[in-house]
């Protein structure tokens, strides 16, 4: 009498299967001809920013006339700068205004203390720094230099097209070693650097400025490193 199928085994087979489907998948296979490069391209560039932060600092048994001489000590310092803003060779903005507790052994309040800040910043070097000078009721606290927003995207956008020619000579190059006529591209990223460097004044210098009236600020740009790095991964074709 000849023997029916059993169900019961074919539907565990279909379970088995349905478990675990990537038992019997094929793996995918590893990409062949891929290569990673990188390539650069670096200038150095005038920085025409300059940004001059001005501080007051001020102390006192009360909170009220701590605040208050600040006060007068950055509207003074406002009323001059604004005589000499004009809008991206000069601008100036006020920054941190800070008053805190001093206090004594017993950890009460024996005085207060306060800074006010303000910012000169500007592509006009130096009619930023004859007005660092002017200003009397604060001292120069700090001075960087970077490179502004139109030099650095110009600046950018130069070494960025370098960088890809770059780029592509290589990968023509690594395919032609490689023994394959050309490439295609798989994947790519551009990323710019321009590091900049807070420059503070030593503190002899700083009080030098602070205390001769009129006396334009010193200062010196120097040059900013710009890179562009170009980093990926191409196909080479047969």
């Amino acid at each position: 009498m000849p023997c029916k199928p059993s169900f019961r085994i074919v539907a565990a087979s279909l379970a088995l299967l349905a478990a675990a489907p990537g038992t019997f998948a094929a793996e995918t296979p590893a990409p062949q001809g891929v290569v990673s490069l990188q390539a650069s391209a670096t200038a150095e560039v005038p920085r025409d920013l300059l940004i001059v932060t001005l501080n007051a600092t001020r102390e006192g048994p009360d909170a009220a006339a701590v605040q208050s001489a600040l006060k007068q000590a950055l509207d003074a310092a406002l009323a001059e700068a604004r005589k000499a803003a004009k809008p991206g060779q000069v601008d100036v903005q006020t920054g941190n205004f800070t008053l805190f507790p001093r206090y004594g052994k017993q950890s009460t309040i024996t005085g207060w203390q306060g800074n006010a800040e303000l910012v000169l910043e500007g592509r006009d070097m130096p009619a930023i720094a004859a007005l660092a000078g002017r200003i009397t009721t604060m001292t120069v606290a700090r001075v960087a230099y970077s490179l502004s927003r139109e030099l650095r995207e110009k600046t950018e956008g130069e070494l960025a097209a370098q960088a890809i020619a770059r780029y592509r000579a290589k990968a023509a190059d690594m395919a032609r070693q490689f023994g394959y006529s050309g490439y295609t591209l798989r994947e790519a990223s551009v990323s710019a650097t321009e590091p900049n460097f807070p420059q503070p004044l030593p503190r002899a210098r700083t009080m030098a400025v602070a205390s001769a009236s009129d006396e334009a600020l010193p200062v010196e740009a120097g040059k900013g490193v710009v890179n562009i790095v170009v980093n990926g991964s191409v196909q080479l074709t047969k």
